[in-house]
């Protein structure tokens, strides 16, 4: 499910004339029996509510006061988030004469036309107060309280994102709120500008149009959902103009191209797209390469593997992202690690639709195609989850077949697609051709249209060279070996401190061996990717006046001065 949570207006919308029909209290039961979460967010005052509407603990959650207080009916526990209205504020409304008024724990309640003298009494007393309108009620609360406000209090006490909420309502005060989850609904008898903040209008008045959206939800839930607010954009098609975007609700996201083409910097940039949308993300970073992506927190380090339960204490507060830095992992150890967390990821997004999208760096390794079938527990779907490889047909083929959309980059993007398709056994599409440089091609299996070339928008933040990966963690494949002239060695470098590390002790004659064989510059321009290093490397091993000790310590100065010198 990704729609995990209805939340409704009571007056007008859920109910009609303060009374609540059985064929809606029965419907709200049958959503209840799906595992979906009832949300009440009212104007009312929570004692009044309880005489009208007894059957309240069929909520999870009551938002009465119009956002003031959050109240659990499982547990009868009230949470007030405002103050109380000043004395002397209730005092000058009753010298007044002022009615009908009621006074709760944080909410002034009247009607029309008394507005006025309610708005002449905050002005003489210098009080941060709003007037709120509800067809005909005048409700008075602090500066910024409000149903939205209330909403996002009750689902923090649920675990839950505003973007797995389907939200329902009919008056001036609905529209704070509707804004704010995932998916907002008017009833039929909304007002108009209601119905014009609502991304869709029901056709059936009060309780028929609850009962027709909590039908729509049971049978097509996530696809209820599809709408701009939903959306990721992701880039323009060159041809058209058209908007390419990214939906939670479709299948994965392969974005796959050579080495050092941009892959990272496109993530990048989809993580910024989540943050300004207010998605949760998780990233699993087997080689350290995101671990100073902005409004992120990192569990893991080169020297300290990953915590499970910091990972999911983060992600259980909708509004923290995660990077697992997995370089605490040895190399030929982390697709288990990554297999062991996978369940536990796939169970939080069943319970609570987050986080909503997940990144996995190095698909190939974390999920290869090795581990198919039932050595592997891979969840039924990768919906929403952006597999970021060189590699892509070497990646889990069940993987690979709920792949929608590819994002094929550099000059072989063309070659990405054709190993996709080969790999699931599919046609390639049109269009297949090596884009225009700078652009990326976009391929949507679902649409059955041709592969076309999209600009991308750059991040705002520029990747920095992830200076821990090279120097202190694990390279795997990528480390360097000292074997020497006759290959009688075997010495691993697992990264730079350890290349320094045995270059100290190793002998003279294996040390030039790889000097003057040019394999040091090799190592850091192919392997570290550091082509200012590999050039500087390359001018020591061709000076041929450097005897052992001075190539050395060029070499490690070299090093340091880049990997270990202190930030600017």
């Amino acid at each position: 499910m990704y729609a995990l949570a209805l939340a409704t207006d009571y007056d007008g919308t859920l109910a009609e004339n303060g009374i609540v029909s059985d064929a809606t209290r029965a419907a709200l039961e049958r959503l209840k029996e799906t595992g979906r979460k009832l949300i009440m967010v009212t104007g009312r005052e929570l004692a009044d509510l309880e005489s009208v509407f007894p059957e309240l603990g069929i909520f999870d959650k009551v938002v009465a006061e119009n956002g003031a207080l959050v109240y659990t009916p499982a547990s009868k526990e009230e949470r007030i988030l405002a103050p109380a209205p000043p004395a002397e504020f209730v005092d000058r409304l009753m010298m007044r004469k002022i009615a009908p008024l009621s006074i709760g724990r944080s909410v002034v309640a009247t009607r029309e036309p008394n507005e006025t003298i309610v708005l002449e009494v905050i002005k003489d007393l210098g009080l941060e107060l709003e007037i709120i309108f509800n067809k005909g009620a005048v409700m008075v609360l602090p500066s910024g309280v409000n149903k939205a406000t209330g909403l996002a209090a009750a689902l923090e006490d649920l675990e839950l994102s505003a973007h797995n909420v389907v939200g329902i309502g009919d008056a001036e005060n609905d529209h704070a709120f509707l804004r704010a989850v995932g998916f907002g609904v008017a009833v039929a008898n909304a007002l108009p500008k209601v119905r014009e903040t609502a991304g869709h209008v029901t056709n059936g008045a009060r309780g028929a149009g609850v009962r027709e959206l909590i039908e729509g939800l049971i049978s097509h839930d996530a696809a209820l959902l599809d709408t701009a607010r939903q959306r990721i954009k992701i880039g323009a098609d060159d041809g058209s103009g058209a908007v390419m975007h990214l939906s939670p609700r479709g299948g994965g996201v392969l974005l796959a191209g050579t080495s050092g083409i941009g892959k990272s910097t496109l993530a990048t940039a989809l993580t910024e797209r989540f943050v300004e949308q207010g998605f949760q993300f998780c990233v699993l970073d087997p080689e350290g390469d995101y671990e100073d992506l902005e409004d992120v927190l990192v569990v893991g380090d080169a020297k300290s593997p990953p915590s499970s339960r910091e990972i999911f204490d983060l992600l259980s507060k909708p509004s923290n992202n995660v990077a697992v830095n997995m370089l605490g992992i040895k190399t030929a150890e982390r697709p288990n690690a990554f297999a062991k967390l996978l369940p536990e990821l796939a169970a939080l997004r069943a319970r609570t639709g987050r986080p909503h999208w997940l990144i996995i760096d190095e698909a190939h390794h974390l999920l290869p195609h090795a581990r198919d079938g039932t050595s592997f527990a891979l969840p039924k779907s990768f919906s929403a989850t952006i597999l970021v490889t060189v590699h892509p047909d070497l990646v889990s083929r069940d993987v690979l077949a709920g792949v929608d959309t590819v994002l094929a980059l550099g000059p072989e993007a063309d070659k990405v697609i054709e190993s996709f398709c080969a790999a699931i056994g599919e046609g390639v599409p049109q269009g297949v051709v090596p884009p225009p440089e700078n652009k990326v091609l976009y391929w949507n299996r679902s649409t059955a249209g041709p592969a076309r070339p999209i600009s991308i928008e750059r991040p705002r933040q520029e990747r920095k060279r992830h200076i821990r990966k090279y120097a202190e963690g694990d390279l795997g494949d990528n480390s360097f070996y000292f074997r020497g002239a006759d290959g009688r060695l075997n010495l691993k470098a697992q990264n730079l401190m350890m290349f320094l590390h045995i270059a100290e002790g190793i002998d003279d004659r294996t040390w030039e061996h790889h000097l003057r064989a040019g394999d040091y510059s090799a190592w850091f321009r192919d392997q570290v990717k550091d082509q200012g290093l590999a050039e500087e490397a390359a001018v020591i091993e061709d000076d041929d006046s450097l005897d052992p000790h001075r190539s050395r310590a060029a070499i490690a100065e070299a090093v340091h001065r880049r990997y270990t010198a202190p930030a600017d």
